[in-house]
């Protein structure tokens, strides 16, 4: 009895530090770690949610950018940072990715992460070069199967969320088609216009501008439901593929144990931002779709997307060293 009186105690004190702990969170200033270099969309999104902590709580938020391998190397240093609520960090599609395709990686996306929020979802769009005599998902894939091997697609490199996404695409459907991995997204975009690359995935808001120029062909949106600025725009499912359903994503994170109270307050923050009409605006001009889910679905989703990716993986033989 009197062993589980010192029990009851003792957790019961450490609740009431715990408590004390996150209401006078945060006491100091917070890093907020972006694992891509300045000016993308997760440098962007990044840097609003900081903007928006800062205000919210009169606290210095600094966002520091750790660029390198894909995403990975600020993502390890967000994995092993103290988990005492003063580091926050952005975590993309490509961390979900990267357990199926590197030997060695420094985190598990699940295990080594308390989950806070998937800020938004950045459907991609397959595009043609306009002299291809497709119009539709089903010309595609016919296209591709009278021609196996012929048919080439950009990416932004091995593994990159592009990459997958066509492969993705061809285990899906049956074809086969020629990888062209580029470094980066703009030399890919100018050699499809160019006519030297067939087809690729691209994120939408990146290939819109071409679109509406005439200078790539539209054919489907890679999520379920349509892409609001072009509600015409059919969907790859609705093309034919049924259950196709991807795309890039951004989102935070903190190191794993931070403290559940300091994980609320700043979901908190960042799903009433989200619900902002003004960043939901903001984003939407990004080519993002705003989101605001809650950190015990977004560890779900987190779980699905690893699952998804690693059997795209394995169909397509993906490995980097």
């Amino acid at each position: 009895m009197l062993h589980a009186i010192r029990a009851f105690l003792l957790l019961a004190g450490l609740a009431c530090v715990a408590t004390a702990h996150a209401q006078n969170y945060p006491a100091k200033p917070l890093r907020f770690i972006i694992p891509f270099p300045p000016g993308g969309p997760t440098d962007l999104m990044g840097r609003t949610a900081a903007d928006r902590l800062a205000k919210a709580w009169n606290v210095q938020v600094v966002a520091d950018n750790r660029a390198g391998a894909g995403g990975n190397i600020g993502t390890e240093l967000c994995a092993k940072s103290p988990p005492d609520g003063y580091t926050i960090c952005m975590m993309t599609v490509a961390q979900t990715i990267s357990p199926a395709v590197y030997k060695k990686l420094g985190f598990d996306p699940i295990k080594d992460f308390s989950h806070i929020t998937l800020m938004a979802m950045l459907p991609s769009m397959l595009t043609t070069h306009p002299t291809l005599p497709v119009k539709t998902v089903k010309d595609v894939v016919a296209l591709a199967k009278n021609s196996p091997g012929q048919l080439t697609y950009a990416s932004t490199g091995n593994g990159t969320s592009p990459h997958m996404l066509m492969e993705m695409f061809s285990a899906m459907s049956g074809v086969k088609m020629v990888h062209v991995p580029y470094k980066g997204q703009a030399p890919a975009v100018i050699d499809q216009i160019a006519g030297q690359i067939q087809l690729a995935f691209n994120t939408a808001a990146t290939v819109l501008p071409y679109v509406q120029a005439g200078k790539l062909k539209p054919i489907a949106i890679s999520t379920r439901e349509r892409f609001p600025p072009m509600p015409n725009l059919s969907t790859v499912e609705e093309g034919g593929i049924k259950g196709f359903d991807a795309s890039s994503w951004q989102s935070v994170v903190m190191p794993a144990n931070t403290p559940r109270e300091i994980v609320a307050k700043v979901y908190q923050e960042l799903s009433a931002m989200l619900k902002s009409q003004e960043v939901r605006d903001r984003f939407l001009a990004q080519g993002a779709l705003a989101s605001g889910m809650p950190p015990e679905d977004f560890v779900g989703f987190v779980k699905r997307e690893m699952d998804k990716w690693a059997k795209v993986a394995k169909f397509a033989n993906i490995r980097l060293d």
